[in-house]
């Protein structure tokens, strides 16, 4: 068993970045907590801390530091139950976003969740179940529908994209229409190395794979400003492009071309007792602004649904 205050030493010299700064929040001194580290570590039998500017954790610190953080959850849920008073401030809660979803609809969900504070991860959704595996965070958007060891997974609906542009890029760039030669040669943009939306989309489009030069573009409201500017084209959230679709200040390229991208919200099955409020949360924003697809017959969030059920609303 790990000593809670080694593990909460170890979770504030991650977050802050220094021992000096983590001994600041837990109101003891830089010695104590560089002995508290030094003894987790001896207990853990592995180095959990990159001693830099900033701190790091290895692979092994980033999981106890998870621990740490989902202790406390645990710890404040049992003490809200029993009436007792509050453990030790606002439990954390480490969660993994794509940057479209965090642009579009997760932001008011989480500020339907008081008492909480989030460490929030950004990645691709189609790699954030890796920081789930990791140990990284305790829930997560993720493209995957299947559950990630020790999750459970609950279909959210899909956020549909829309292959956008400026009438001046097209104008400029497209004269005979967004053809397969033409987006051959015409810049796109991309969100970074792991962004496969705008190759899916031409795939899909036109049956074949269209080698296409591009900008990178790590930035959701970014990419609307550049699409507006006629830096290129790229697949922007349909939420985030309606009201520049409606003014006539961007164009699709293929109406009636949307691209789904289906969205699932993995949590550990530990924390989803106590993240059930977050949950219901999620579920809600995301109802009001994905799309709703079809969800497979034997989706793998049925047991999730099933707590959710059984759990009442706030």
């Amino acid at each position: 068993m790990f000593d809670p205050a080694q593990l909460r030493a170890l979770s504030a010299v991650l977050r802050t970045g220094s021992f000096d700064a983590a001994a600041g929040e837990l109101g003891v001194t830089p010695s104590a907590v560089s002995q508290r580290i030094k003894a987790l570590e001896e207990r853990a039998g592995a180095v959990l801390v990159v001693r830099a500017a900033p701190c790091r954790p290895t692979a092994a610190g980033r999981r106890l530091a998870r621990l740490a953080d989902e202790m406390q959850i645990l710890a404040e849920g049992a003490a809200r139950d029993l009436g007792l008073a509050d453990p030790g401030g606002p439990p954390r809660v480490a969660i993994a976003v794509n940057a479209d979803s965090l642009a579009t609809w997760v932001l008011p969900a989480l500020a339907e969740v008081p008492g909480l504070l989030f460490d929030i991860v950004v990645d691709d959704q189609d790699h954030s179940a890796d920081l789930l595996r990791a140990g990284a965070v305790s829930a997560a958007v993720t493209g995957h529908p299947g559950p990630v060891q020790g999750c459970d997974s609950l279909h959210l609906g899909a956020l549909r994209y829309l292959a956008t542009a400026s009438p001046a890029f097209m104008a400029a760039h497209l004269q005979q229409g967004a053809t397969g030669e033409g987006l051959a040669a015409a810049p796109c943009l991309t969100f970074n190395a792991k962004d496969r939306l705008q190759a899916a989309w031409l795939e899909r489009t036109f049956g074949r794979r269209i080698a296409h030069p591009s900008h990178m573009l790590p930035s959701s409201t970014g990419f609307v400003e550049a699409a507006l500017l006629g830096l290129g084209w790229g697949m922007n959230p349909e939420p985030l492009v309606r009201a520049h679709l409606a003014a006539g200040r961007l164009v699709e390229l293929r109406p009636g071309a949307p691209l789904d991208v289906d969205l699932y919200w993995q949590v550990g099955r530990m924390m989803a007792g106590p993240l059930a409020p977050l949950t219901r949360a999620v579920r809600r924003a995301a109802a009001g602004v994905l799309v709703a697809a079809r969800r497979p017959a034997e989706g793998p969030g049925r047991r999730l649904d099933a707590l959710m059920r059984r759990r009442p609303r706030p």
